[in-house]
């Protein structure tokens, strides 16, 4: 029998039916088990979760059939409660599935540190830039000794307590210069 003969004969179209109604019914139970195990249908609308504390989150989702990771930790910032949700991934009124995770970005309970540099010597315009740069206040009272440099830094203040070079104090702090008054000699 040649190939010909074969792929007219009835045997033939009758093993191709049997292939593409395999083919069908196997993508048929292939997406009916998907949409049963995948919750197909299924959307939760994600809630706004900003400015919550840890405890109503987990509550809030617990009772939606979602779940939380913390990412992350932001600078802080004044304007949220202290450990209180600042962003979160998928956003408010976004859909979901059950059991999907939401990433959240906490506020830190205070301001980040920085290390207080050496800056005995300096002009008092040279100290104000660099500690307002490094994101410390620089305050308007200052302080002056017996000294030969005229608005020389001398030393620093913060609550009315000296700070010496590697001191750590929090982001946004008020920083007292002590300066040269110019007639040491």
């Amino acid at each position: 029998m040649s190939v010909f003969q074969f792929i007219k004969s009835k045997s033939f179209f009758i093993q191709i039916v049997i292939a593409v109604v395999g083919l069908l019914l196997f993508v048929f139970i292939l997406k009916f088990w998907l949409g049963v195990t995948t919750n197909h249908d299924q959307k939760i609308q994600v809630p706004d979760l900003q400015k919550m504390s840890l405890e109503e989150v987990d509550r809030k989702l617990k009772e939606m059939n979602l779940d939380f990771k913390i990412i992350d930790s932001a600078s802080y910032n004044p304007d949220y409660p202290k450990k209180s949700v600042i962003e979160q991934t998928p956003q408010a009124g976004d859909f979901v599935k059950e059991k999907r995770k939401i990433y959240l970005t906490l506020n830190p309970s205070k301001y980040r540190d920085i290390t207080v540099p050496d800056l005995n010597g300096r002009t008092k315009r040279q100290a104000s830039s660099q500690l307002r740069a490094m994101g410390l206040n620089v305050g308007t009272k200052f302080t002056y000794v017996n000294d030969i440099g005229k608005d020389v830094v001398r030393g620093l203040r913060h609550n009315g307590k000296i700070v010496n070079e590697g001191d750590k104090l929090p982001l946004n702090s008020i920083v007292e210069l002590v300066l040269g008054d110019g007639n040491g000699r």
